[in-house]
């Protein structure tokens, strides 16, 4: 019985140290099944990376310093016709109310000197034919009017001249935008699941 016991407690402790030198044995880390991360360029470093070739700052000052030139510097040559009509338009117009100006300007000044201080009489004939049938309150209205048009034409002047240098920074901005072949635009017909109703849809697609 003795030997009995003496052969159960050995058995007893060799299953525990067996157990115990299983649970010891480190488990290797399979580090060369794992398979390279390739590492692509993020976006912001896409971004960047446009930004640096194609700077929005160098195409904002060239158009600052000449009308046109940003757009040249974007390679947006068939918007030149557009800047410069707008520019060559005020410009004309203000060449126009200027010279309208100068004459109703003067009309007046000689009517108004003959009618209250009996002067400038010999200056009557300069008078452009079309002002000399005019009162001097109408010339004083339409002296005021073209007057105000100067102006205005000044001011769409410069108005032009900051879009100019605005449309050139967009663009500028949009040569960094995605159009990756990842990125799809195209018309589907059919039955559209958010409009609940058939017709054409307009399907924008990001990503795969």
């Amino acid at each position: 019985m003795r030997i009995l016991f003496v052969f159960l407690l050995v058995s007893l402790l060799n299953v525990l140290s067996a157990t115990a030198q299983e649970k010891e044995i480190p488990v290797p880390l399979k580090t060369d099944t794992v398979p390279p991360v390739k590492q692509k360029l993020s976006g912001s470093s896409r971004y960047d990376s446009a930004m640096k070739a194609h700077s929005p700052r160098t195409a904002a000052i060239r158009s600052a310093m000449l009308p046109g030139l940003g757009q040249i510097y974007n390679k947006k040559y068939w918007k030149l016709p557009i800047v410069y009509g707008a520019l060559g338009t005020c410009g004309g117009i203000f060449l126009y109310n200027l010279k309208n100006y100068r004459d109703t300007r003067f009309a007046y000044r000689v009517k108004y000197n003959m009618a209250y201080n009996r002067t400038d009489s010999a200056l009557y004939p300069q008078i452009r034919n079309n002002l000399k049938p005019l009162d001097i309150e109408s010339l004083r209205y339409y002296r005021n009017s073209f007057r105000r048009d100067i102006d205005y034409s000044v001011l769409f002047f410069i108005l032009i001249w900051g879009l100019n240098v605005v449309d050139a920074t967009v663009d500028a901005h949009l040569k960094s935008f995605d159009v990756s072949p990842e990125l799809s635009l195209r018309v589907k017909p059919g039955y559209s699941d958010m409009a609940k109703t058939k017709g054409l849809s307009l399907l924008l697609k990001i990503g795969k």
